[in-house]
């Protein structure tokens, strides 16, 4: 029986089995680092019952760096929504979610996912977002089925070139459902406008 539990420093030289796919971004150890130290309960593993990791996920809280106005960010604003269309109000983001080949098909992302979700909630967040590359169809099919949307593409996102798709599945405080839009693949962005 696979057991979700948080992720440790540790688990730094023993989660290689689940970097495998050439579809998954590796980072170097102080980036892993930084989230154990900043969101330590958003770093979570899925650890099988023979101890091997299975699937594992960084998440953070966020949002843009800076205030652009004195009014409260409010998506459902006309305000934001054109003047200020990059603006990122507070959210969960999921920074990297995988699953070793050997176990997938087992529900784990979801279980992951579902774990940032909840914090993002918790959290009072409007949303939870995260980047998958535009050619990765089996996640951007297992993400659509866990209720999130394409947002906007990111042009040459990837140090290899590659887009990314920026989706996004809004949480209880947006009732209104006005921090996600029809139509997201149509709308591209450059990086530097990604804050």
């Amino acid at each position: 029986m696979s057991a979700i539990r948080p992720m440790t420093p540790m688990d730094l030289l023993r989660f290689n089995p689940c970097n495998l796919d050439h579809l998954t971004e590796t980072y170097n150890i102080s980036f892993y680092l930084e989230y154990f130290t900043r969101w330590p309960s958003l770093c979570k593993v899925i650890e099988s019952s023979t101890g091997e990791i299975e699937a594992y996920i960084l998440g953070k809280l966020e949002s843009s760096p800076h205030q652009i106005s004195s009014i409260p960010y409010d998506p459902a604003l006309t305000l934001y929504r054109k003047k200020f269309p990059n603006y990122l109000g507070w959210h969960a983001h999921i920074t990297c979610l995988t699953v070793s080949p050997a176990a997938r098909r087992k529900g784990l992302a979801t279980k992951l996912s579902k774990a940032i979700e909840i914090a993002g909630d918790e959290a009072e967040a409007w949303f939870v977002d995260l980047f998958v590359r535009v050619e990765n169809e089996a996640a951007i099919g297992l993400y659509r089925k866990m209720g999130y949307s394409i947002y906007r593409r990111i042009v040459d996102y990837y140090s290899d070139g590659s887009d990314a798709f920026d989706m996004r599945k809004p949480l209880k405080r947006d009732k209104q459902r006005k921090t996600i839009r029809a139509n997201g693949e149509t709308v591209r962005v450059q990086p530097s406008e990604v804050w």
